[in-house]
Parts: structure tokens; sequence; C-alpha cells
């Protein structure tokens, strides 16, 4: 599927911290909540996210990563995600977070 330059301007994906790490027992893969500020302008955003195999809870917090932060809100079993946080799966398939390779401010925009 080919998309446009225009396509791709529509999806809004910017850098976060992760604040918070919680176990996630509900979730029917294991899993993690997180909490990720966005900067002022998006502000602090929920989500959950399948990444225990590489992750532990103390090395996610302060952590940046890419999300994308306008898709609507999903409901996941009692926790309700605002952005998608994005990774890669490796070679066995777990889930690798994206993130810059420097530190960036918080809000900036991919393009």
């Amino acid at each position: 599927m080919t998309i446009t330059y225009a396509d791709f301007e529509k999806v809004d994906i910017r850098v976060g911290r992760i604040t918070r790490a919680e176990p996630f027992p509900e979730a029917r893969k294991p899993a993690y909540k997180l909490w990720v500020d966005f900067g002022p302008e998006i502000g602090e955003r929920r989500s959950s996210a399948q990444i225990t195999k590489h992750y532990t809870i103390d090395q996610l917090v302060g952590r940046q990563v890419l999300g994308v932060v306008n898709f609507p809100p999903r409901q996941i079993g009692p926790v309700k995600s605002e952005v998608l946080v994005l990774g890669l799966p490796d070679a066995e398939g777990e889930v690798v977070l994206i993130g810059p390779g420097h530190e960036v401010p918080l809000g900036g925009k991919l393009f």
C-alpha cells in the first residue's frame, strides 16, 4: 500500500518521557501501565505496553520514547490507553522501544 506525504503528516508522532510505570497484572499478556509526559503542549498520557521481556520498571522511568498522540483513546481492560508507544520486534518478536539517540525536548514532532 502506498501513501502520500500528506497521509504521513496526519500521524502525530512525538517524543515523550516515561514518568511512571507499573505492572499490569490484568492484561492478557505480560505488560506494564505507562505514564508518558509529552511536554506542556500535550501533557501526560497513559498507555500500556507488552515490553516486559526487555525492560524493568526501573529501566523505563526517565526513558524518552516515541508515541502516536493523535489516535483516539482505546480501552485495554481497566486501562484507558491515550497514546501508542512505538517499538519494533526483535528476532523473537519481543518489543524494543523506539526513542531518540540523544536527549531532545519533550513534545518534539517526528518529521
